[in-house]
């Protein structure tokens, strides 16, 4: 399943490769940013849980000490949470940087570009709020392309959304394609805490 999946992630990474390149003139991500990896959900398939531990158990000690000392942290801040939208910083972001980059799930990696939903409404990365992706063309609060923006930038590439929703790129009739299947999803952080997952019990087996 992880071979067939893998086939997959460099599909999808082929096309998103293309869409950055495209939209270029509108991103200004870069290393040590990170404002993607705080204060979200960061919705986690099984199989991209699976390959994204991988990554971890090649990590150091030190850093792996890092991850399970940074998900306890999150499990206790949740625990005294009170609703249903509960965020938190990613546990594996250390000092602004994803220790498991290249093993990242599917949110991650389409973050920054535009994405437009079934409904045909166009989501933008909320970076944009802080004067990051878009931000040089859009106006209302982020919510609309300002035409007389985008003539004054000179830019040649119109911004453009692209249908590359979560749910749509996990939806398992895509993955048939592909011969595997995305699983359960949830938050990144519940694989780690909820009962009967055996990750975080790992990860202190292994740093012990």
């Amino acid at each position: 399943m992880l071979a067939n999946y893998l086939a997959y992630l460099k599909f999808i990474d082929e096309k998103l490769a293309k869409f950055f390149d495209r939209q270029k003139a509108y991103i200004c991500c870069q290393k040590g940013c990170a404002l993607c990896c705080k204060n979200a959900q960061f919705p986690y398939s099984k199989i991209e849980m699976d390959y994204l531990m991988v990554g971890v158990w090649q990590l150091d000690f030190e850093t792996k000490k890092i991850i399970a000392e940074n998900i306890k942290k999150i499990g206790m801040q949740k625990a005294e949470y009170i609703g249903d939208n509960f965020k938190y910083d990613c546990p594996f972001l250390i000092n602004n940087v994803c220790s498991v980059y290249e093993y990242r799930g599917i949110i991650c990696r389409t973050f920054g570009l535009m994405s437009q939903g079934v409904d045909g409404r166009i989501k933008v990365p909320f970076c944009c709020f802080q004067g990051y992706n878009y931000s040089n063309v859009l106006e209302d609060g982020g919510t609309k392309i300002s035409e007389e923006k985008f003539k004054k930038s000179g830019i040649e590439e119109e911004p453009v959304a692209f249908n590359i929703s979560y749910n749509f790129l996990t939806d398992d009739d895509f993955a048939k394609g592909f011969k595997f299947e995305f699983g359960d999803k949830k938050p990144l952080v519940d694989w780690f805490l909820d009962d009967g997952t055996k990750n975080l019990n790992n990860l202190d087996k292994n740093n012990s």
